[in-house]
């Protein structure tokens, strides 16, 4: 409080004056609902951090939603495979503005021990934007306790006219991962694997285009000295 402001003594110690980002943000905290996408054994670690013994109550987050239009943080939490992956961000679109993410585990964050399988994902971040990761494999329930209490702090510092849904600007949707050939690809990057694809098509159809000519010019080249050789030998005879 400034010290130029006046205030009644009956009111010292009943008045507290902030901003309305303080405000927001210290209400926000306190009333995330968190959205549960367990894919593998860290699931287990949510869950048990989800009971009474941790008590996420106090925070607001006792009860982990099953829709994701209802919730704002959604938990990944173990080994992401490339089936699942569309699914997860789909899901991550249908959150409502603010939203944020947790990866969870060594899995959901890298790959895990999983890594170089032939359908893992290398880490969830290649399309949803992590705002905390949780490492372990898998992580203790006070791990996630400590990411709940990183994204209490990254909401709480966050000022109400830097939202994006504050200043009504477009909100772009994460693409959808699509599963073609042996690897995921970026919907945004299609219009360039078309143009890819179409330029070696053509470089191949003209390489086949001149071995054609290359055999018909050899062809007729061919036919030309035995021509030739015939029309000696009919001289000489």
């Amino acid at each position: 409080m400034s010290d130029d402001m006046q205030v009644p003594e009956e009111l010292k110690g009943n008045v507290f004056i902030t901003s309305l980002s303080k405000v927001y943000g210290w209400g926000r905290k306190y009333s995330l609902w968190p959205m549960f996408f367990g894919v593998a054994c860290c699931a287990i670690e949510f869950m048990a951090a989800s009971a009474a013994r941790f008590d996420t109550g106090r925070w607001g987050m006792d009860l982990a939603r099953a829709s994701p239009r209802q919730a704002d943080l959604i938990v990944v939490s173990g080994t992401v495979t490339k089936k699942m992956a569309p699914k997860i961000v789909t899901l991550y679109n249908q959150m409502a503005e603010p939203k944020y993410v947790i990866s969870m585990g060594a899995c959901a964050t890298g790959g895990g021990p999983f890594k170089e399988g032939y359908n893992v994902i290398s880490g969830i971040d290649q399309f949803l934007p992590v705002d905390v990761y949780v490492p372990g494999c898998p992580p203790t329930p006070e791990a996630l306790m400590v990411a709940y209490m990183a994204v209490h702090e990254k909401v709480f510092n966050e000022k109400i006219n830097e939202v994006r849904w504050y200043r009504k600007d477009p909100i772009p949707e994460a693409p959808v991962p699509l599963l073609g050939g042996p690897d995921m690809i970026d919907p945004r990057h299609i219009p360039e694997i078309s143009a890819a694809a179409a330029e070696a098509a053509a470089q191949e159809a003209a390489a086949e285009t001149a071995g054609v000519e290359a055999v018909v010019e050899t062809e007729s080249a061919e036919a030309a000295v035995e021509a030739a050789a015939e029309s000696a030998a009919t001289s000489e005879a």
